[in-house]
């Protein structure tokens, strides 16, 4: 599948291979067979696992067990680092492009039914498009040429969160 592909699928269903937010650790570890680093913090209450270009976090639910509270595609770090491109697709059948272009993923979105119309808000040389449950980082600074890092009109990141809960 192509990265373009994919992302156009995580934006519409807010599923990041099949996983959601609530997915416990033990659905993480078999839907992501690729290598990962830990970090818990200090208290032991959060966890955020990082598998390069592509992240996780947990959090304790009730029964002391991990569940996600969110992950995030940063393909701003493909820019310097694609070998992560080419381990990812190894690991996922998943190929993501070097840069990709927010116009690409907004077509691969028009061809699906029911894609999310999104909120944009202005975020010093970004724009973020948000939508239930997924937020797309845009580059928006005109004069940022794609190189060791996106340009102009690529994506940053494309991220699941959960509004936090109110009381």
């Amino acid at each position: 599948m192509t990265g373009i592909d994919f992302l156009a699928s995580f934006i519409a269903t807010g599923r990041l291979h099949g996983l959601v937010t609530g997915s416990p650790l033990g659905e993480v570890d078999r839907a992501i067979p690729h290598r990962f680093v830990d970090v818990v913090d200090e208290g032991g209450e959060s966890l955020r696992r990082d598998y390069g270009f592509v992240e996780f976090y947990f959090n304790l639910n009730h029964a002391g067990r991990w569940v996600m509270s969110g992950g995030s595609i940063e393909l701003h770090r493909l820019a310097f680092g694609y070998d992560r491109a080419a381990e990812w697709a190894r690991a996922t059948g998943v190929d993501f492009p070097r840069y990709v272009a927010w116009k690409d993923v907004q077509e691969a979105l028009g061809r699906i039914p029911g894609a999310p119309a999104f909120k944009v808000a202005a975020q010093g040389g970004f724009l973020e498009h948000r939508a239930a449950g997924v937020s797309v980082i845009v580059v928006d600074d005109e004069e940022e040429e794609r190189g060791y890092h996106a340009g102009h009109g690529d994506l940053w990141s494309v991220s699941l969160w959960t509004p936090a809960p109110t009381r």
